[in-house]
């Protein structure tokens, strides 16, 4: 039962704070040798999910009321088509380079090699200045960003907000994007993930608690977040990053 909660509290932590979620998952089952089933990464992004909707229901809410109404000037019907353009990209990637980006998983140095480069990208949105609306361009370039982050050690929602920031994109409109840009991606990666899955004979209420853990540590991780975000903080992470990835690096190297 520790191992499961461990791992809803990573992933709770990791998957809205931007120190990557999949790496982090990586290194904890690569350091313990927990070797969990599919099926606990999958619930697991089930919950995530689970918090995006929670947090972010009205949009949704008006996303979908404008799509079913085929209003896509007005602003939360061109949020579900940048939405629906963003995913594109990730898509893309992520089934492309699907089988290179798995090796990485076991690759315990190119985790930390990662994470160094994440702190990098974190450092670099110090003195970034955005103002204006989300367009096309962007969303394509954020969906990529997106699709670039399935490498374990790059960030999810380090990358996508960085990317829209560089682009000049006003804060609380990016870090609003970059997370409703997460349900089509989420969705899709747990789809492909249950195409080989094989339940066996599982542990249902350890699942469950893992589930529970991530919602309600997830829930606070991404207020957090939000928060820091529209405080231009975003870089402090930048820190943590390369502390995690130099020590995972010569820890390695010894």
């Amino acid at each position: 039962m520790l191992v499961e909660i461990l791992l809803g509290v990573i992933q709770g932590i990791a998957e809205w704070l931007p120190i990557s979620s999949s790496g982090h998952l990586a290194l904890f089952q690569q350091y313990f040798h927990t070797g969990t089933p599919v099926i606990y990464d999958i619930m697991l992004h089930v919950a995530t999910l689970i918090v995006i909707f929670i947090v972010f229901w009205d949009e949704i809410l008006k996303m979908i009321k404008a799509v079913l109404r085929f209003d896509f000037s007005s602003d939360h019907g061109r949020l579900a088509l940048f939405i629906i353009i963003g995913s594109i990209p990730t898509a893309i990637i992520g089934l492309l380079f699907q089988n290179m980006f798995l090796g990485l998983f076991t690759n315990v140095t190119a985790i930390g090699v990662a994470l160094v480069i994440n702190g990098i990208i974190l450092s670099l949105t110090k003195h970034s200045r955005g103002s204006r609306k989300l367009t096309w361009v962007d969303s394509l370039i954020v969906g990529a960003a997106q699709g670039v982050a399935i490498i374990p050690g790059l960030s999810r929602s380090g990358l996508t907000i960085s990317a829209g920031l560089f682009r000049g994109v006003e804060r609380r409109t990016i870090a609003a994007f970059s997370f409703l840009l997460a349900v089509p991606a989420i969705i899709g990666a747990a789809l492909l993930e249950s195409r080989d899955l094989v339940v066996g004979s599982l542990n249902y209420s350890a699942l469950a608690v893992s589930m529970l853990v991530s919602m309600v540590v997830g829930y606070f991780a991404l207020k957090f977040l939000l928060k820091l975000v529209l405080n231009k903080k975003l870089y402090v992470f930048a820190y943590y990053c390369w502390i995690a990835g130099l020590l995972i690096i010569i820890t390695q190297s010894i």
